[in-house]
């Protein structure tokens, strides 16, 4: 079977530089986990070197029927081809321990993926991935960033995020239109947080959501409060650290009215 034909429909951007590839593959640390899924392999660019890597448990997911085909073809020491959507899949139901995943992820589904890291983030000890390099700074940008936003926060809260590499647009087939940037998310020591860790994400949320707005104005747009006095109200929400959000959404919790 000859090569595949990137689609379109599925964000597909095929990576041609191995060189790229092993430092991608050599990012993961390897590190409490035995279990490593590939999200989109395509062609295998990535696969072949993470083979190398001998992990005991190593599985990939792709959704293109091409891909699975000629993944079977080239790649007959790969044990498990999952076939289907990496965002509908049930994680619980193919991997019982600690796992890191890692690919080079289509933009179109990118922030989807990280937001599924989050809901299972108890099993994800590691991901690590390519990504367009405005999502990725956003993910790593710290407070003050002016791209530190949502994803920046509830991704921070459990996870120590990097920002490894850049990684120019030629070096795809097809090339994207943006470059490409390779970061790394290791799960941190943080069970829980101190807060209602729901209220946690709409308050981080409805604060970003009008971000050029000072905390009182989001806040008070969002939730119903017995009181106006909140020691940084007067502040912007991409000046909050993590910490910060945690205390304002305890003390939302203690001071909005609650109506049941």
């Amino acid at each position: 079977m000859g090569k595949v034909q990137p689609k379109k429909n599925l964000g597909q951007h095929f990576l041609k530089d191995t060189g790229i590839a092993a430092r991608i593959a050599g990012s993961l640390t390897g590190k409490g986990y035995d279990s490593v899924l590939e999200i989109g392999p395509g062609m295998g660019v990535l696969t072949g070197f993470l083979i190398k890597r001998g992990f005991p448990d190593f599985r990939v997911i792709e959704i293109d029927n091409e891909s699975v085909h000629y993944l079977h073809t080239h790649f007959p020491e790969l044990k498990t081809i999952l076939t289907g959507d990496f965002l509908s899949m049930d994680i619980d139901s193919y991997f019982t321990g600690k796992m890191a995943i890692i690919g080079n992820f289509p933009y179109n589904i990118s922030t989807q993926i990280f937001f599924k890291v989050l809901q299972n983030r108890e099993k994800v000890a590691e991901i690590t991935g390519m990504l367009q390099k405005e999502v990725a700074e956003r993910i790593c940008a710290g407070p003050g960033s002016k791209t530190y936003g949502i994803l920046s926060v509830l991704l921070q809260a459990y996870y120590h995020t990097e920002y490894l590499f850049t990684v120019s647009e030629h070096v795809f087939s097809p090339p994207p239109k943006v470059k490409s940037g390779v970061i790394r998310l290791i799960r941190n020591d943080i069970r829980s947080l101190d807060c209602d860790e729901n209220l946690f994400v709409r308050v981080v949320k409805a604060c970003f959501n009008q971000r050029r707005k000072t905390l009182r104005n989001s806040v008070r747009s969002a939730f119903e409060l017995s009181r106006d006095d909140y020691h940084e109200f007067g502040l912007r929400p991409e000046q909050l650290s993590v910490d910060q959000f945690v205390n304002l959404t305890r003390w939302i919790d203690e001071n909005r009215v609650k109506s049941e």
